[in-house]
């Protein structure tokens, strides 16, 4: 076979199916393999019927042989060991300088591992988000390429091609959603932590209909207010989808969809990869972890059944006014979200000094502008905050962010009370104000806490009253409770 693919695909389940049915409406002649071999003949003869610009090949050696120098050969199947399994199967028939693409969810750390095999037999490794489900995939998703650096100039011109496109605030074009990210594993990290604000962002969401449908206003209701709010400073994907699943109807028994849909959530674990991450690298990301944990609740139906007879709350009664207490929610929900992007961003930051990537946060901000699932306006606000400080801190510090945080607050604060007075959980508001009457605190309780290790553990402590860095001891339960210094670690 005559070698005139731009690039091969490998796995055509529906995202793969339309990721190539996008290269080939660009102009980019793709080679497909499957596992499953029909797969391959099905997909040409059904979708693919009469695209000249997609071969069809049926073992690894036709797919290889399709394929331009230097050789893009992508995977878009099932994270774990498929993937390492086809790396194998390909290695023996690549020569240095071809380039192997993981485009699906791995977990950053496989890729760091893979990137240094694969370059370790003179090949180069790409790991990339992709992100937007089979819609994106179709018309242009957001790419989160990383890897072996000297790869991207020979994918770019493809990925940047294919993604979805939104308005750079700076320089008022329409710029890719894909760039380059950084080494190894920086690509697949920045698409988890995506995921993992995706998590917040919809569990806020869902805290909100909580809210309102427990003052007693029907999904018809709620889709007046989440389009309302879609005009505003909450224009989202995720806003917007939910405005269009509230005014659903079932068609067996004409009730509302969501109303019919059992309330056990799943998930696929890259909320939990978050999360773990950033336990791993000691940084708050309390609000993502929350969503998790609310999804982890919401999947032990049974138990909530049989304890919803057994465990006594506040009969929830609403004396307020609806319309000022659903404005509430809204600022409330703003409020969180920033919090929310702040630990994201935070866990980031953290990420790049660990493994000593060079990360560009306000790029990063411009790929999930479109395309991906939590696009939305607010992220122009995070492209142009990091485009003035490129080294910020916490996104929280920055005036617009800072100045929507203050007018949120008392909103914020009365939307937890009157949750809390509902018996309404909101865990994910109220761990985001937690976070930010944390963060903005001056003095925390640690001081007791380093006591009690000392205490009981001997682990010292810092004090006030010296330079940073001495550690300190005390002999709490003997005579005159003396302090000594020492050369001890906290």
């Amino acid at each position: 076979m005559a070698a005139q693919a731009d690039l091969g695909l490998i796995g055509l389940a529906v995202m793969g199916q339309n990721l190539v049915m996008n290269m080939s409406d660009h102009g980019f002649t793709v080679a497909v393999f499957n596992r499953t071999v029909s797969k391959v003949d099905d997909f040409k003869n059904g979708e693919a019927k009469d695209r000249d610009n997609i071969i069809g090949t049926h073992s690894i050696e036709e797919f290889v042989a399709a394929l331009k120098r230097p050789r893009r050969a992508m995977l878009l199947v099932k994270a774990g060991q498929a993937v390492d399994q086809f790396i194998e199967m390909l290695i023996p028939h690549l020569e240095p300088g071809d380039i192997i693409i993981d485009g699906g969810n791995s977990n950053f750390n496989d890729t760091v591992r893979r990137t240094k095999y694969v370059e370790s037999k003179g090949l180069l490794y790409i790991g990339t988000g992709v992100s937007g489900g089979e819609e994106g995939a179709r018309h242009g998703p957001s790419i989160m390429p990383g890897g072996s650096p000297a790869a991207w100039p020979h994918v770019k011109p493809i990925f940047q091609a294919v993604s979805a496109k939104a308005l750079d605030p700076k320089t008022g074009t329409q710029e890719p959603c894909c760039d380059w990210v950084g080494e190894d594993g920086a690509g697949h990290f920045v698409k988890m932590v995506h995921n993992g604000i995706e998590y917040g962002d919809m569990q806020l969401i869902c805290e909100a209909y909580q809210l309102m449908s427990a003052i007693g206003m029907t999904p018809a209701e709620m889709h007046e207010v989440f389009a309302e709010w879609n005009k505003g400073d909450l224009d989202s994907y995720l806003i917007e989808i939910t405005r269009d699943i509230l005014a659903k109807t079932d068609d067996e028994t004409g009730k509302p969809m969501v109303d019919v849909i059992l309330d056990t959530a799943g998930q696929k674990g890259t909320g939990k990869w978050t999360a773990v991450t950033a336990l791993d690298l000691g940084q708050p990301l309390t609000l993502i972890g929350e969503a998790v944990f609310a999804r982890c609740l919401s999947a032990m139906k049974d138990e909530r059944v049989a304890a919803s007879s057994k465990l006594r709350g506040p009969k929830p009664k609403f004396r307020g006014k609806r319309e000022k207490f659903v404005d509430d929610v809204r600022q409330a929900l703003y409020a969180s979200k920033i919090v929310s992007y702040a630990q994201g961003y935070q866990l980031m930051r953290s990420a790049a000094e660990e493994f000593q990537w060079n990360l560009n946060y306000g790029g990063i901000a411009l790929m999930w502008r479109g395309g991906c699932i939590i696009r939305s306006q607010f992220l122009g606000k995070i492209k142009e905050a990091f485009d003035k400080k490129p080294k910020l801190v916490n996104l929280m510090l920055t005036p617009y962010f800072k100045k929507a945080l203050s007018k949120a607050q008392g909103a914020w604060r009365r939307t937890i009370q009157q949750a809390t007075k509902l018996g309404v959980p909101a865990p994910a508001f109220s761990t985001a104000l937690a976070y930010y009457d944390g963060y903005r605190a001056e003095r925390l309780p640690a001081n007791l806490l380093q006591a009690q290790r000392d205490y009981f553990g001997a682990h010292t402590y810092e004090r006030l009253d010296k330079p940073r860095g001495q550690f300190f001891h005390t002999n709490w339960t003997g005579t005159g409770g003396t302090t000594t210094a020492g050369t001890y670690t906290a």
